[in-house]
């Protein structure tokens, strides 16, 4: 079981609204409920404070986090749009009825229920100003408590603020096109580690930085996605290259594009040219690379070969013991 509790806090009645939140816990709510095939992915519970009719108190706000990390689902993840407070005993989300930074929800409260919980994994994600102080002690600014199975990522650091754009906070834009698939491996799997490093990598040294900190012992999986090759083919890397350091020879047959003038090459052999379209997918994905030519066609024509790259030794190895 996967359960997933998103906040999106746009009103708050004693202090300046916001205006992308609701929008970012929706669209959230919304990639997070069923992977990229339509599958079920997260039992997914979604709270908006939208205006004066619409809010969300502190109460309501503790109760539901307090839920969602009570029980032993295989991941329970808070995402959390809104407004964030610091100050020197810790941080703080802001509830829409938060009439000052500490009558909001401790982070320190937050990071105590998730270190407590029977859930195999636990996921923070926060879009709110100083939020990078989550998983802070509060006695130390450099050590961190953060139990067995627990990620925390948010979009700036405990020094800085979250910023808004056209409507939507440029964390969550970013952290839903991760988990659309910009951020997957070739499997289709979107990681945590693989969406902190795609929005690390979107955001500038002058930009807000985000935060990733966790303690996990093996991979975990957010969403699954359409695999950027198909895993019947990635199973065949070991058939190709059957040792670390195996290059595969080519040859004309291989190639079954012939200019003009290369009238007197072999022909081509359907087999092998069957295998070489299998080789061309590993390169377009980096996984093999011609051995002394430019590009496979070359290596083709010119009877040259081909090996795997360091990411590809490493599927290569995850193949072989089964792993995929």
């Amino acid at each position: 079981m996967r359960k997933a509790f998103i906040v999106g806090i746009n009103y708050y009645e004693y202090g300046p609204s916001l205006y992308g939140c609701v929008n970012d816990a929706q669209a959230v709510a919304e990639v997070l409920e069923r992977n990229e095939d339509g599958s079920i992915n997260f039992d997914v519970r979604l709270m908006v404070g939208n205006n004066s009719t619409e809010v969300i108190s502190r109460a309501a706000l503790k109760d539901s986090v307090e839920e969602l990390f009570r029980g032993d689902s295989e991941i329970a993840l808070f995402y959390f749009a809104g407004h964030g407070h610091i100050e020197a005993v810790g941080g703080y989300l802001l509830a829409s009825d938060s009439r000052r930074g500490d009558e909001g929800l401790s982070l320190t409260d937050i990071l105590t229920l998730a270190n407590k919980s029977k859930a195999q994994n636990k996921i923070i994600v926060l879009d709110s100003c100083h939020s990078g102080i989550a998983g802070d002690m509060p006695s130390s600014e450099s050590d961190a408590f953060l139990s067995d199975g627990l990620t925390i990522l948010t979009a700036s650091s405990k020094e800085q603020y979250a910023s808004e754009q056209e409507g939507r906070g440029v964390f969550t834009t970013l952290f839903v096109d991760a988990l659309n698939g910009v951020a997957s491996n070739l499997v289709g799997d979107v990681s945590p580690g693989g969406i902190y490093a795609y929005i690390d990598q979107s955001l500038g040294a002058w930009e807000q930085r985000p935060v990733f900190k966790t303690n996990v012992r093996k991979f975990v999986s957010i969403r699954k996605v359409s695999p950027t090759i198909e895993l019947s083919d990635i199973r065949r890397i070991t058939e190709f290259f059957p040792s670390p350091g195996f290059q595969y020879s080519l040859d004309p047959t291989f190639e079954p594009e012939r200019n003009s003038d290369e009238k007197d090459m072999p022909v081509p052999i359907l087999e092998n040219t069957q295998k070489f379209s299998i080789l061309q997918k590993y390169n377009r994905v980096n996984l093999v690379v011609p051995v002394d030519a430019p590009h496979m066609w070359h290596a083709a024509m010119q009877s040259k070969s081909c090996k795997l790259t360091v990411l590809g030794e490493h599927y290569r190895r995850l193949v072989e013991r089964g792993r995929i």
